[in-house]
C-alpha cells in the first residue's frame, strides 16, 4: 500500500479544515441563516477553539519547551495578532467576522472616507481578505506543527478547527452579503484562505521539523495566543451581540463537546 510524505498529509489535513470556511461561507451566503442561528454557532465555535489550545495547543507546548518557551510565545503570539487586528481595522476590516450590518456600515465609512487609513473612494477589499488570512493561518500551523511527534496529525485539532472554521465562514459570508460583496468574491476569498490553510500546516511540518523543542513549543504558543486574541477580538462579540445571557452556556458546550473529542483520541 502506498504511503504518502508526511509533509503532503500535513497539508492535506490543513486543506481538510480550512474546507469549512468555504463551506460555512456558502452557506452563509446563500443561505437564509437566522442571525441567532449565526450567533449560537459562533459561540459553539469559540468553545471548541478554547478548549483545542487549552488542553492540545498549551499542553503539547509546556511539554516541549516549559514555561520561558510557552509563555513568551503565548504573549507574543496575542500581541502579534492584536497589533495585526488593530491596524486592519483602520482600514476597514474590524468587523470582517460579523453577520449583521456592520460590515456594510464599515464599507461604506471607508468608501466616504470616513476610516483612519482610506480616502473617499477606497474599498476595504483588500483589509478583508488579509484579516480572513491573518484569522486563519494560526490554526492551520497547528496542525502541521501536531505532527511533528509522531507524524500523526492530531484529528482533535483537525475536527476542533473544523468545528470552529464553520461558524466563521458563515458569519462572515453573511456580512458579506449584506455589504454588497458579490458571490465570486466572497467564494473566491474563502477558497483562497482554505488553500492557504493547506500550505501553512504543510509549512507548520516541514519548515519546523528541524527546528529544536523550544523552538516548537514557542510556535504552538505563538499560534494558541493569537487564536485566543482572535476569539476575543472578533467571535465573542459577534455571538454575545444576538445570544446575549446564552453565549456562555453554548461556549462551555462548544468547550465540552472539543474536550470529549480529546479524550477519545487517547
Amino acid at each position: 500500500m502506498y504511503a504518502f510524505p508526511t509533509w503532503a498529509v500535513a497539508g492535506f489535513w490543513g486543506l481538510v479544515s480550512g474546507s469549512a470556511l468555504l463551506l460555512g461561507a456558502a452557506i452563509g451566503y446563500f443561505a437564509n441563516v437566522p442571525q441567532r442561528l449565526i450567533a449560537a454557532i459562533m459561540a459553539f465555535g469559540s468553545g471548541v477553539l478554547i478548549s483545542t489550545l487549552s488542553l492540545e495547543l498549551m499542553e503539547e507546548a509546556y511539554k516541549k519547551g516549559g514555561f520561558d518557551s510557552t509563555g513568551l510565545g503565548f504573549v507574543g503570539g496575542a500581541v502579534v495578532y492584536t497589533l495585526a487586528n488593530w491596524l486592519l481595522a483602520r482600514y476597514g476590516a474590524k468587523h470582517r467576522k460579523r453577520s449583521g450590518e456592520h460590515q456594510s456600515e464599515e464599507r461604506t465609512a471607508v468608501q466616504k472616507g470616513h476610516t483612519e487609513g482610506n480616502e473617499s473612494g477606497d474599498d476595504n477589499g483588500m483589509a478583508l481578505a488579509i484579516g480572513a488570512l491573518l484569522d486563519g493561518i494560526p490554526e492551520s500551523i497547528v496542525i502541521g506543527l501536531s505532527m511533528l511527534a509522531g507524524g500523526g496529525v492530531s484529528m482533535v485539532a483537525v475536527v476542533a478547527i473544523f468545528l470552529s472554521n464553520l461558524p466563521e465562514g458563515l458569519s462572515s459570508a453573511a456580512g458579506m452579503r449584506k455589504a454588497g460583496r458579490r458571490p465570486a468574491y466572497v467564494l473566491g476569498l474563502w477558497a483562497g484562505i482554505a488553500v492557504i490553510s493547506g500550505v501553512a500546516s504543510l509549512i507548520g511540518y516541514t519548515v519546523f521539523s528541524g527546528f529544536s523543542p523550544e523552538v516548537v513549543a514557542a510556535t504552538t504558543a505563538v499560534a494558541a495566543g493569537a487564536v485566543l486574541a482572535m476569539i476575543a477580538d472578533t467571535m465573542i462579540p459577534e455571538a454575545f451581540e444576538v445570544a446575549h445571557n446564552f453565549t456562555g452556556l453554548i461556549t462551555v458546550l462548544g468547550f465540552l463537546v472539543s474536550f470529549v473529542l480529546s479524550k477519545l483520541g487517547e
